[in-house]
């Protein structure tokens, strides 16, 4: 006997929400219904998933594992439903796009309009959020496909390419740095960098590209977003990295701030469209990213 597809669910509610009750209610089934329906996994499976305590519940090892394997299994179970679905009419119906926030503002505005006209079908649900996030949402089926920048390393994640976006460096107006033409790598340091906050991958990027290790210490300054960065730049707090895609986009227009290329051989993110291997929505993912196309 194998477990449905109405006990994994159960089982994966269970592990996000912590409790019987609120899976239950997650579920739109009674508390005994979600109950029983794990007692019966359990059963199937010859092992206990969960360990029940007052006020809590805790995975037991096979029930993490199960928990992974059903992420697995239910998000493969809906891309067959949606497969069916919108079989012989590519981009259309409900679309799950993830995108990391280094990308969102600069890119969709100036691409979403014509993906609208091209596919009037498609319902696209944005979701904007840091690689590791999207990546874990991909894997665990609660994205189609997302638009990352590489290199990242994602076992089990396949790609299609959007174009190269080059990393240039910004400095405030009197800086050593905020002169005229390419910057050598050897000229710059942690000392002078303002970052991103950890979790972002142009910071990880940036910093690989010269060889830098990231500032640390309790006074460093880690920006929440690109805006935030530029005006610390522009109110004389360091040198940072921008991609040029923002730059184009006029996120740089600021008096205060000087953007200038860096050496010959400039370093550069590779944007892509990523998807988890085997999804039957890959071809879709293909095509998303044939429409996102850098100019």
């Amino acid at each position: 006997m194998l477990p449905t597809l109405r006990q994994l669910q159960y089982l994966k509610l269970l592990a996000e929400h912590g409790s019987f009750s609120r899976a239950a209610e997650a579920a739109h089934v009674s508390q005994p219904a979600l109950s029983s329906g794990v007692q019966e996994l359990e059963r199937i499976l010859g092992a206990a998933v969960v360990e029940r305590t007052r006020g809590r519940v805790q995975l037991t090892a096979v029930g993490s594992e199960a928990v992974r394997r059903a992420e697995d299994v239910l998000a493969r179970t809906e891309d067959l439903v949606e497969a069916a679905r919108n079989a012989g009419k590519p981009l259309s119906g409900r679309f799950r796009l993830g995108v990391i926030p280094t990308v969102a503002p600069f890119l969709l505005p100036a691409k979403l309009p014509g993906l609208k006209v091209a596919y009037p079908a498609l319902r696209l649900f944005i979701r904007e959020d840091l690689t590791p996030r999207l990546v874990a949402g991909l894997k665990a089926g609660q994205l189609d496909a997302a638009v990352i920048a590489l290199p990242y390393n994602a076992p089990g994640i396949d790609h299609a390419r959007i174009g190269d976006d080059e990393i240039l460096a910004a400095a405030p107006i009197g800086h050593r740095l905020a002169g005229t033409g390419p910057i050598p790598p050897g000229s710059l340091s942690a000392d002078d960098l303002i970052l991103l906050e950890d979790g972002h991958c142009l910071r990880d990027q940036a910093l690989a590209a010269f060889d830098i290790e990231a500032p640390r210490g309790e006074d460093v300054f880690a920006a929440t977003s690109l805006h935030t960065l530029v005006q610390m730049v522009s109110s004389g707090l360091g040198v940072s990295f921008l991609p040029q895609m923002a730059v184009r986009a006029g996120l740089a227009d600021d008096p205060g701030v000087v953007v200038r290329p860096i050496s010959v051989d400039a370093p550069t993110r590779e944007i892509v469209v990523a998807w988890r291997t085997g999804s039957s929505r890959a071809a879709e993912a293909r095509l998303l990213a044939e429409a996102l196309k850098l100019d």
